[in-house]
């Protein structure tokens, strides 16, 4: 098996699954949804013996009562590895609250609810937890994307960024967020550095960002802010070699201030900065990347 990258899309039912296969279609690639998790291997042999280049499937809770499988395909598949099988797994999430919301919006059928008792029906947030249950393995294989406060266009941008990352290698990711707007669930380590000193009470830097020169030569003059890196760097320098050797494909590093502008992406550029020499790493700035979206002119 020689060049044939798969991406397998799964998460939470309502999570933007469809957004994400949209975009990989876009991207070239072939575009399978609701793939049954018994039929993973048999499906990407195939694909090879055809000469697929990159190929997408989408598996998830409409695969109830087989997904049980599903690790025990997934172990399959990274076996395939060393015969140039390049494999992403991603895990699209987001909060109870926000797949509610959604499914409130949309008037969907939640894929899960038609199984549930006497009548078809049972109470949403129920469902939502039991599907989370019934996913929870799978989750660990996964790079994680939270989706609860990321725009379309954020989401498409971001299956896209990662798809370059080198599968031969641990990914960090490093992401800037603010408090305010929610922590992510996506992350697998949360720092908060709400205490430092805040650019934002100087009218002159609030409307800057973390990447601005400005903020960042305010936030490089103040102590605490060296000390909160160094401290976080050093935390990151004694787990990541074990994470590796654990064999972890993906690691989130979240970083959170008040609003998601000044501090936390300050940090984030610089810890990126650090890594990305050792590790193949991804920046991304939810709060600043969603209001960034949202000025751009639609055509």
């Amino acid at each position: 098996m020689t060049d044939l990258e798969i991406v397998l899309i799964t998460g939470m039912s309502g999570s933007g699954k469809s957004v994400a296969l949209h975009a990989l279609e876009d991207a070239g690639y072939y575009c399978v949804d609701n793939l049954p998790p018994e039929l993973l291997e048999d499906f990407v042999r195939l694909q090879h013996a055809h000469h697929g280049k990159r190929v997408a499937i989408a598996i998830d809770a409409r695969s109830a009562t087989s997904l049980p499988n599903l690790p025990r395909e997934l172990e399959k598949l990274q076996r395939l590895k060393a015969s140039g099988l390049h494999l992403h797994v991603v895990f699209l999430d987001a909060s109870t609250a926000t797949l509610v919301r959604r499914f409130s919006e949309t008037r969907r059928r939640h894929p899960l609810s038609q199984s549930e008792g006497p009548d078809g029906r049972q109470d949403l947030v129920q469902i939502i937890e039991r599907e989370r249950e019934l996913l929870g393995d799978i989750r660990e294989y996964a790079h994680v994307i939270d989706t609860s406060n990321i725009r379309g266009a954020q989401l498409q941008s971001y299956i896209k960024a990662l798809l370059k990352a080198p599968t031969n290698q641990m990914t960090l990711v490093f992401q800037s967020f603010g408090f305010k707007h929610g922590i992510p669930v996506d992350a697998d380590y949360v720092f908060d550095v709400r205490m430092l000193p805040n650019p934002y009470y100087d009218a002159e830097l609030r409307p800057l960002s973390g990447k601005d020169e400005p903020v960042q030569h305010f936030l490089r003059q103040q102590p605490d802010v060296g000390a909160m890196q160094t401290h976080i760097a050093q935390f990151l320098d004694h787990w990541l070699p074990v994470l590796n050797a654990n064999h972890r494909s993906y690691v989130t590093v979240a970083v959170g201030c008040t609003g998601g502008q000044h501090r936390s992406v300050y940090l984030v550029e610089q810890l990126a900065l650090r890594y990305q020499a050792q590790w193949s790493t991804l920046r991304r700035h939810r709060e600043m990347d969603s209001r960034a979206l949202a000025q751009t002119p639609s055509h």
